[in-house]
């Protein structure tokens, strides 16, 4: 067990502090986004959350299986409620981007906000089931969660900084300029 631990350890400490980073940068981001006016800000709780908790699973998920563990037993428990709580949490999203009003989801939303996370926090709630018996498989399989957490992170910060900047900022200046119209009396 703790040999099979052992082979990961550059493969979390990659992970780890790649996802502690592009946390630290959505901080810096959705700060500078803060001082521009927007009618979009309902939409943070949706969008923009999930982006930080989907990186804060990667580096707790490094944590954990860089912590000295004498059976796998622990870790395996630890993520499988990671996993369900993941799961519990991408239903809450999902209801939250029903009911958005400012913003229609698309296809592309509704996979890298709803199916792709569910898909990664159920392999992590499932591969706790098949830890003890299969350890290297079940290791490959929570490998592959935590990468596409901090994938999907990396998307949605992208695809959320896009909008603010290309659509948003559009949309504001638009906004701006018939405000500025109707004072004016044009």
């Amino acid at each position: 067990m703790l040999s099979d631990l052992v082979e990961w350890e550059s493969f979390y400490v990659i992970v780890g502090p790649s996802a502690g980073a592009l946390i630290g940068l959505q901080f810096v981001v959705l700060t500078l986004i803060a001082e521009r006016p927007t009618r979009t800000r309902a939409a943070g709780a949706t969008f923009a959350t999930p982006t930080i908790i989907h990186f804060s699973a990667c580096l707790l998920l490094s944590a954990l299986l860089r912590a000295p563990w004498h059976t796998i037993t622990i870790a395996a428990s630890l993520w499988g409620l990671m996993g369900l709580g993941g799961m519990a949490y991408v239903v809450i999203i999902a209801r939250r981007m029903r009911k958005l009003a400012v913003y229609r989801p698309e296809f592309e939303d509704w996979l890298f906000h709803c199916a792709l996370p569910l898909v990664a926090y159920a392999i992590l709630a499932l591969s706790a089931f098949a830890a003890s018996a299969h350890t290297r498989e079940t290791l490959f399989a929570v490998a592959a969660a935590a990468l596409l957490l901090l994938f999907i992170g990396i998307h949605n910060a992208w695809d959320g900084i896009a909008y603010h900047v290309f659509v948003s900022s559009l949309d504001t200046a638009s906004g701006a300029e018939t405000d500025r119209r109707d004072r004016d009396g044009r």
